[in-house]
This record gives C-alpha cells, structure tokens and sequence, in this order.
C-alpha cells in the first residue's frame, strides 16, 4: 500500500511595518497582532489533522506563525533555510509607483528581464530549493502530515512549477494570501493533487480581498495516481 503524505505550505501572517518598505530577509521583522490573530487561525484550522512535523523559514514572522500549530500538535518548529524569502535587490526600500526607488535611475538596470527575474533570485533557482523543501518535509512526515512556514513568491513558484505553469507571471494575479495553505498530496514520492485554502480569509483587510482569492475551498490541479 502506498503511503499518502500531505504538505502544507503555509504563507506567514500580516508583519507589522508601518513604513511599508519591502523587507525581504531583513531581521527583526515580526507579526502584527492581527498576524498572530491569522497564525492562532492556521492552528485552529489543523488542528484534527495528522500533523506530525512542523518546519519554518527561520525569518522571525514564519517562526511565530509556525508556532501556535507547533503547539498545539505537541511539536517544536523545525527551521529550513531553503523555505527563506526570495533575494530581491530592493530589500529594505519603498517599492511603489512614485516613490524613490523606482525613480532613481541606479536601479533601472534590475527591470530589464522580468522573466529571469533580473531584480532578484532567479526563479528556477526558487524552485529547485522549494521543492527540495517539499520533499524533506514530505519525507520527515512520511504517511502523516507536514507543515512549511514559508512566503507568499517562494510558495507561489513552488506551486506553478508544480503545476507546470510558466514561472514568471504578474504579481497582482498570486494567489497566496496571507496565512493561507497550498496543500501538496503525495502517493509514495510522486505528488498527485494540489489544494488551496484560506482560513483566515475573514481576517484579511479589505484591500487585499479580492486578489486572486478564492475562500476556504480546494482548489488547484490532480495529477492523478
């Protein structure tokens, strides 16, 4: 009989940054108290489910929203480094139509090539340790469950290569909100379904309804057995 492991890749809670600038891997950068609100939710949510393995981005807002899940299944969290935020050479700026850093013309030489992309790390790059990811997750919760803390552009590539989608693609159109699961089912080693679900959907602000959500339903492509 094969054995069915399912991983969850879980996008961290809303971080407070009142500055609103882009921070990427930078330290010190924690959940909002409405992002904890989201993380308890993420809790709540499996909290039947068998989960036996619990992993993180080692940046603070994935440790805090992998904790209360931790938790509750009696687990300490993991940390995976290749579940960190992708490398953007606008970390630690304002990223917006008409702020500075678009303005300045010392950065214009970063958006020549959105397909690779050519302001940060590459998306086959992403890909290759996302899935790797994946698979030790998969493996450490073999015939069980497992929970990835990670964000919102690595979990996304991850899900498009897994999907065998183009990887480069319009930002506004992720759908991957926050404290959300894209959910990985494998039979054995080979991954067969793809879901995607928003348990903290009433805990979103309004400005980000909308935004390629779809509500607390399974979605996404089988692949069959």
């Amino acid at each position: 009989m094969t054995d069915t492991t399912v991983v969850h890749l879980v996008r961290h809670g809303e971080v407070h940054n009142p500055q609103g600038v882009l921070y990427g891997r930078l330290p010190d950068y924690h959940l909002s108290e409405l992002g904890r609100q989201m993380a308890d939710r993420v809790a709540e949510h499996l909290a039947d489910r068998d989960i036996t393995y619990v992993v993180a981005s080692p940046l603070e807002r994935a440790q805090e929203t992998a904790e209360p899940t931790a938790k509750s299944h009696g687990l300490t969290v993991a940390v995976d480094e290749r579940l960190i935020e992708a490398d953007n050479i606008f970390e630690g700026k304002t990223f917006g139509v008409g702020d500075g850093s678009l303005r300045n013309p010392r950065y214009w030489k970063y958006l020549v090539n959105p397909l690779r992309p050519s302001w940060g790390e590459p998306y086959v790059e992403l890909a290759v340790r996302m899935m790797g990811a994946l698979a030790g997750a998969r493996d450490a919760a073999r015939g069980h469950e497992a929970v990835c803390v990670s964000h919102q552009l690595p979990i996304w590539i991850a899900r498009s290569f897994a999907e065998k989608r183009r990887l480069w693609h319009d930002p506004r159109k992720r759908q991957c909100s926050l404290a959300s699961l894209t959910s990985f089912t494998y039979e054995g080693d080979k991954l067969v379904s793809v879901g995607y679900r928003e348990p903290a959907r009433d805990l979103l602000p309004a400005h980000l309804l909308g935004k390629g959500s779809k509500g607390d339903k399974p979605v996404g492509k089988s692949f069959g057995a």
